[in-house]
């Protein structure tokens, strides 16, 4: 078989289950949400801070993929929320059924919030689906501030941009407003917001959109029902 039919195919039977797990999703109230970067922006930092905002009671949930190692699992299962580890073996992307089979023992009744990490890559996680109601792309001040116009499958496929580590700014050859300026080429009225997960500096913002978003799905599975 040739090689652009097979991924047709893999493709194929991704979406089927992706499209199996959103139902699911919305049928028990549970948001879903992809976090895609590239390596080292911070996105297990950012969640860091997240789950340690976040109320014990809250019902959250994270899945977190890697090529190898369960360091990132091990960083967030401190916050005693449920986590499990994907560790993909050398692919650079999570795919559908991995999320399906790593939820198996989970009850998604039991949960609200459900966070996916993805392996650190730009490129290949944007062409898989895993359910989630959306996607979001978090960029470092570390890399250059192009990447939106290098990567516009991501950008353009995402929800929200999280501009990463801020605190370096001051130290790093990044132009921030050309950034977000470059991101909204590619997908105009993107949201984005502007952190550092090690001062705490633009959390609010970010808890805010997370809480607007929890607020809108819920209402979307009210009406679904």
């Amino acid at each position: 078989m040739d090689r652009v039919p097979l991924e047709r195919k893999v493709l194929s039977e991704n979406d089927r289950i992706a499209a199996d797990l959103r139902a699911r999703f919305l049928e028990h109230g549970v948001l879903c949400l992809n976090l895609i970067s590239s390596p080292g922006s911070g996105k297990t930092s950012l969640l860091e801070r997240t789950l340690e905002a976040l109320p014990r009671q809250d019902r959250v949930a994270v899945l977190t993929g890697d090529i190898q190692t369960e360091n990132d699992a091990n960083r967030l299962k401190r916050f005693h929320f449920p986590v499990k580890q994907i560790t993909t073996g050398g692919t650079c992307h999570l795919d559908a059924r991995m999320i399906e089979r790593h939820l198996a023992d989970w009850r998604l009744q039991d949960l609200d919030l459900l966070f996916v990490e993805n392996v650190g890559n730009l490129v290949c996680p944007s062409s898989y689906d895993l359910g989630e109601a959306a996607k979001i792309v978090v960029l470092s001040v570390t890399e250059g501030e192009d990447k939106p116009l290098k990567y516009p499958s991501i950008f353009f496929k995402s929800d929200l941009l999280v501009l990463n580590k801020i605190d370096l700014l001051p130290y790093v050859p990044f132009d921030i407003n050309a950034a977000a300026e470059n991101a909204r080429k590619v997908h105009p009225g993107m949201e984005i917001v502007k952190v550092s997960s090690l001062t705490g500096a633009g959390l609010h913002e970010w808890i805010t959109w997370l809480e607007a978003k929890r607020k809108a799905h819920k209402s979307l599975v009210e009406t679904a029902s």
